[in-house]
């Protein structure tokens, strides 16, 4: 089985998991909101490449700085590992950057994304598990309240059709890297993995921003202070901590678990969105996302058990 198989469930204490877990809890709420603010006066696509190649840049530099050169040699499957995964994870981010550009409010951006754990489940089913017949009932049930959310009565104005499309390619392709990120070699040490990882996918941005013509929209005098304030946010606590939190969590912690981050930062979203925006919310949007809730929360506790029991016993497969 692949290094980054061995690491997923590596033993860790208790503590040292739920401290994680809050931290990508509140962090990663709150980042949808920055992401907002941040591609005001930014172009999404870059800003976002330039967000993760800076903190990406900084860990690598403090692991070598700290280590010297043994603690960032990597090998050539590891890198390739991490900047498929990159890739992946930091185009998701990217996709959400471009819908909020569009008009998606932050709240809607989260709502959609706390379907991830409903994509982990069937894109499992590919890898050949085999989750139980309940959690695909969960399954089709979110499915559901995304469709809710998709309704074009229901969408926030000014949200076409287009940008919550691409909230949902978004949430399919972190997905994607979330799973895959279970099965390619990785850096055994999780801060050179967050490193590689976000340096990977801020460089593809910087390189797709580059193809979809931002350059030209980039206006230093432009761009405002609360966007260079968020931009510094998202840098510092939104990927540094919040994504090495995340990515330390995948390789210590089940997937079920991990994923339970995804029905508890729409709640941080919506609240943070409506402080700062006034984001309207329609009573039909709230069912749908009452459903999605619901139905990742029935779909992780259904899928907790066995995972859980393996973490406990510090027990990795193969």
């Amino acid at each position: 089985m692949p290094a980054a198989s061995r690491n997923a469930l590596r033993a860790a204490p208790a503590w040292q998991v739920w401290t994680a877990l809050w931290i990508v809890y509140i962090v990663w709420g709150s980042t949808y909101l920055g992401i907002r603010i941040m591609v005001e006066t930014a172009p999404p696509l870059l800003s976002t490449g330039a967000r993760f190649v800076c903190s990406g840049g900084l860990i690598w530099l403090w692991l070598r700085i700290r280590g010297g050169r043994d603690a960032v040699r990597v090998t050539g499957g590891a890198l390739r590992g991490a900047a498929l995964v990159g890739v992946l994870l930091i185009g998701g981010t990217g996709l959400v950057a471009v819908a909020e550009n569009r008009g998606a409010p932050s709240s809607y951006a989260a709502l959609i994304f706390a379907s991830i754990p409903l994509w982990v489940v069937l894109l499992r089913r590919l890898t050949g598990e085999r989750p139980p017949a309940q959690t695909y009932a969960g399954v089709a049930a979110g499915y559901v309240g995304v469709a809710i959310l998709l309704l074009p009565g229901e969408r926030p104005s000014g949200v076409d059709l287009a940008a919550a499309a691409l909230l949902v390619i978004a949430a399919f392709s972190w997905s994607v890297g979330s799973v895959w990120s279970r099965h390619l070699p990785a850096p055994a040490d999780a801060s050179l993995a967050t490193a590689l990882t976000t340096l990977c996918g801020g460089v593809a941005m910087l390189l797709a921003g580059t193809l979809a013509g931002e350059w030209p929209s980039v206006d230093p005098a432009a761009i405002s202070g609360r966007s260079v304030a968020a931009f510094a946010y998202l840098v510092f606590i939104g990927s540094i901590v919040g994504f090495g939190a995340y990515v330390w969590l995948l390789h210590h912690a089940p997937i079920s678990q991990v994923a339970t981050y995804a029905y508890v930062n729409p709640v941080v979203a919506l609240i943070l969105g409506r402080i700062a925006f006034t984001e309207p919310v329609t009573a039909v949007s709230l069912v749908g996302a009452a459903i999605i809730v619901s139905s990742v929360a029935f779909v992780v506790r259904r899928e907790a058990g066995p995972a859980d029991e393996l973490n406990e016993q510090g027990k990795a497969p193969g």
